[in-house]
């Protein structure tokens, strides 16, 4: 419901309200939003004339006068104009991940996918390899991979998206890491 404009504004502490044409109020007084960049709260809404506002209520919106404000609201939606008033409360909490277990079933399953892959390959088993480097050095880089490895960047990346499919990796920071299955896999296989 607010844009990304608007979510960065309130975060930087250059925008304390928002005003938004709707058929009816799409939001409440103490709702807390939690958005891609924090927790924002939804203070007062309350519905105003666009005719009455202010260069002041503009400025508090991130827009430059009231002429500009009352532009957009023109282009964007129809119904009332409403004004939120919006503080940025921190980041927002992350989600508690369910712990992942790879049963025996599943890692028989896995272990036939890595064998294939193994045995399609002219270098011969690099599946273990790869997925040890991600559990000791998580972020690394798909080009320090293909250093340690002494193989093209291109084909390590290939590399890493065919265990990526299969669910054991996932991307972290600018690299690559072992995902919650990849993790629960390798440590019931030891």
């Amino acid at each position: 419901m607010l844009s990304k404009r608007i979510l960065r504004g309130v975060a930087a502490g250059e925008i304390s309200e928002a005003y938004l044409r709707w058929p009816s109020p799409l939001a409440e007084a103490g709702t807390r939003l939690s958005t891609v960049v924090g927790l924002i709260g939804v203070g007062e809404v309350s519905r105003v004339d666009p005719g009455e506002l202010t260069d002041d209520d503009a400025r508090r919106a991130g827009f430059g006068s009231a002429a500009g404000l009352r532009a957009s609201l023109a282009k964007h939606g129809r119904g009332e104009v409403y004004r939120l008033t919006l503080s940025f409360e921190g980041p927002a909490p992350r989600p508690v991940a369910e712990p992942v277990v790879v049963g025996g079933r599943e890692r028989a399953v896995i272990d036939q996918q890595l064998a294939r892959l193994d045995v399609s390959a002219p270098r011969g088993p690099w599946t273990r390899q790869v997925l040890e480097v991600l559990r000791r050095r998580p972020g690394i880089r798909a080009a320090e991979l293909a250093a340690e490895h002494n193989r093209p960047v291109s084909r390590c990346k290939s590399d890493v998206w065919r265990l990526r499919e299969l669910g054991l990796v996932e991307q972290v920071e600018s690299g690559f890491g072992l995902s919650a299955r990849g993790r629960s896999y390798l440590e019931g296989g030891d």
